[in-house]
């Protein structure tokens, strides 16, 4: 993935899960003050204040003595999203100032960031029904049965989770790594608790849930075999061929030190097709630069070989005349 698409993405969500709060404060209010419903009609407000007293109101008892709404309950709830959002930006900010320096480092920060993220909503509904006068043990005992059918839906979930965790301390992969997992190819961006983040050179992005992960190549642990097959015409001279191939072998790692630690070698005659004569030159590089060094390779022994007035060859179309009578 080029730099300038990803100086370019834009962050998404935030926006979005606020208005998500705001609407949800909203609808409790409504479902709270029917009263308030100018668009309903007088049925639909009775309904509403039935389902308030027998269901909601068992709950969130947002009533005062009197029998009024209780705003202050309200504000309070306001404040408390407010803060925890406020905690949460605090906290990420600081998890920004840590430099870890390693792709391992990289990894648990990460992880470190979304159980925070995880950390600071379930806190946040915890504290909010409180604050709304909610029994919070009360609630959980009651939706025992409700819990114990999200639990046994929820496996994939807790597998994912467990996958997570298995996948940091067993360190099959980083952040920065280059894997495959199932035909893709590319760059880890992130793991989560839940999924994997994997970006490819063309700036696909491809989320994938950690449990999924069983199969994978880590191409980021060895050095990756960069290869260039270029061709040549029966007519040309081979040895001189292969003397112009070398020369240009040599001067590769000097002119492009990042991609070429070492010289590529020369493995000979590749194949002897039928209208060419394939030389194989291989490359030992890093899985990042394993495409560059490809391109780089087959411009330089191009041009190399035009230089040496070597031939090659191209599609060509041979055209019989018969005799006219």
């Amino acid at each position: 993935m080029s730099d300038n698409n990803a100086t370019k993405r834009k962050p998404r969500g935030g926006s979005g899960r606020i208005i998500g709060v705001i609407l949800v404060i909203l609808i409790l209010l409504l479902v709270c003050l029917p009263d308030m419903c100018f668009f309903l009609s007088a049925p639909q407000k009775e309904a509403l204040k039935l389902f308030n007293s027998t269901y909601l109101g068992k709950y969130l008892p947002m009533r005062t003595e009197g029998g009024g709404f209780d705003f202050m309950r309200l504000v309070a709830l306001i404040i408390m999203i407010a803060g925890c959002w406020a905690v949460y930006r605090i906290l990420m900010w600081i998890m920004s100032l840590v430099k870890t320096g390693s792709r391992r480092g990289e990894t648990l920060k990460g992880m470190l960031c979304n159980v925070i993220r995880y950390a600071v909503v379930i806190f946040g509904i915890i504290f909010g029904l409180n604050i709304l006068g909610a029994d919070v043990l009360t609630v959980i005992a009651s939706l025992g049965i409700l819990a114990l059918i999200i639990g046994f839906g929820a496996q994939s979930l807790i597998e994912d989770i467990f996958a997570g965790i298995f996948i940091l301390f067993e360190g099959r992969f980083y952040v920065g790594d280059i894997i495959s997992v199932d035909g893709f190819r590319g760059t880890v961006r992130s793991i989560g608790i839940v999924s994997t983040q994997i970006a490819d050179v063309g700036g696909n992005i491809r989320i994938m849930n950690n449990s999924d992960i069983r199969v994978l190549t880590n191409l980021s642990d060895v050095s990756s075999v960069a290869v260039s097959i270029v061709s040549i015409s029966y007519g040309a001279d081979l040895v001189k061929a292969e003397s112009v191939v070398n020369a240009v072998l040599d001067r590769l790692p000097e002119q492009y030190p990042g991609i070429f630690p070492v010289k590529p070698k020369y493995m000979g005659v590749e194949d002897l097709n039928d209208s060419s004569v394939d030389l194989k030159v291989i490359a030992d590089v890093h899985e990042s630069n394993i495409y560059n060094a490809r391109r780089i390779m087959n411009r330089e022994l191009k041009l190399g070989l035009d230089a040496g007035g070597i031939e090659i060859p191209f599609p060509q179309i041979v055209v019989w005349q018969g005799k006219q009578s």
